[in-house]
């Protein structure tokens, strides 16, 4: 399990600008929708968009306190 503000700041720790929306899909704190804003992703495609956000998150995927991720990035504008 883990809480949307840690989420967050784990997203944040890889891409400081990042706008980030945290829904917990389950009420059990392991699934989630997160949706995420930065200029980081500008000239990347959609994969790598998520593989930053995913390298973000690979600590708590892999000790368990994320289970599943539902991603969705923007593309933020200047």
């Amino acid at each position: 399990m883990i809480e949307d503000d840690e989420l967050t700041n784990l997203i944040r720790g890889e891409i400081p600008d990042a706008h980030v929306q945290v829904i917990d899909r389950t009420g059990t704190m392991d699934h989630f929708n997160v949706t995420v804003r930065s200029k980081a992703f500008r000239d990347k495609t959609l994969i790598e968009q998520h593989q930053l956000v995913y390298g973000a998150l690979r600590d708590a995927l892999k000790d368990g306190r994320v289970h599943a991720v539902e991603l969705k990035t923007i593309v933020a504008e200047e």
